[in-house]
């Protein structure tokens, strides 16, 4: 419900596909143009059979994730994101999004 409404809102797009092979880097990227200046960049995963995951958040800038050997990009007037993976592995494979809040 929170990321339907965030989307609803605020109008979130990816892209509907991102393939890579293991170990390759890949960047997801997301573009949310109305985002206002009090909301917050979450970006979460989905494994298979499991419920979603926070991966990384912040209000601006950009963000390491150290043990995912990933990065968050943000841009400076916030009205795009991108998740890159360094070093993604087969386990990585799921549904990746973003939401704001």
């Amino acid at each position: 419900l929170f990321s339907a409404v965030a989307a609803a809102r605020a109008q979130v797009q990816q892209e509907p596909l991102a393939e890579t092979t293991e170990g390759t880097e890949i960047t997801i990227n997301c573009s949310h143009p109305n985002i206002s200046s009090r909301d917050y960049i979450y970006w979460y995963r989905h494994l298979p059979g499991r419920g979603p995951e926070l991966l990384v958040f912040t209000i601006k800038g950009s963000k390491a994730l150290p043990d995912k050997a990933g990065q968050l990009w943000v841009s400076a007037d916030r009205r795009w994101s991108a998740l890159c993976l360094g070093r993604p592995r087969r386990g990585d494979a799921a549904v990746y999004y973003c939401a704001l809040g």
